[in-house]
């Protein structure tokens, strides 16, 4: 299982061509909405909330629009991203490692996706992925923190999730794709 879970390629002047892929420095601090309240952008789907990208190269840029440059190339398709502000066709998004950007609507999908405990990479430990959502359950399969899998279902504690072709389940605080609390539904 791959733990590149958000590789970048930086298109400044300095890092021109270089593949990056930073830690996930407050990955876990992602701005998660409060219990209840709900907040529609101008699109009149809420704010925030988690996309995926949908091709395997996006470009997100300083500012929302194409004029604005380049600041990050991702490089891989159903990579999920927070959208925490939209004007026009233009989403303002998070990564997992807290980078932001303007990345327009048309490169985004409603699929869910996540990764997993994304603010343990390169600290070791491993997470188990659970027949049943109970954490009594048996392992399916051991997970490093940083791999990248579909979601197919959260009731707000456990997520039903398929990660290299292992569906199973992991408790909800370990994976950003979904905020604490919140339901998923396939």
């Amino acid at each position: 299982m791959s733990g590149f879970a958000s590789l970048r390629l930086s298109l400044s002047a300095a890092f021109l061509g270089a593949l990056l892929c930073s830690p996930a420095a407050g990955a876990q601090s992602a701005a998660a909405p409060a219990q209840g309240v709900v907040t529609l952008g101008p699109s009149g789907l809420p704010l925030p909330r988690f996309v995926s990208l949908k091709p395997a190269r996006v470009n997100s840029r300083v500012g929302p629009g194409a004029n604005y440059s380049v600041n990050w190339m991702y490089v891989r398709a159903g990579l999920p991203m927070e959208v925490i502000q939209e004007f026009d066709t233009w989403r303002r998004v998070r990564d997992a490692d807290g980078s932001e950007g303007w990345i327009n609507q048309s490169m985004l999908s409603g699929r869910r996706t996540a990764i997993i405990a994304p603010w343990q990479r390169g600290k070791g430990g491993q997470i188990s992925l659970m027949k049943s959502p109970d954490k009594d359950a048996r392992v399916v399969a051991i997970v490093e923190p940083g791999v990248m899998g579909t979601i197919k279902t959260c009731d707000g504690q456990w997520c039903e999730m398929t990660l290299d072709g292992h569906t199973g389940w992991l408790a909800q605080s370990t994976v950003w794709g979904a905020y604490p609390g919140e339901r998923v539904k396939d």
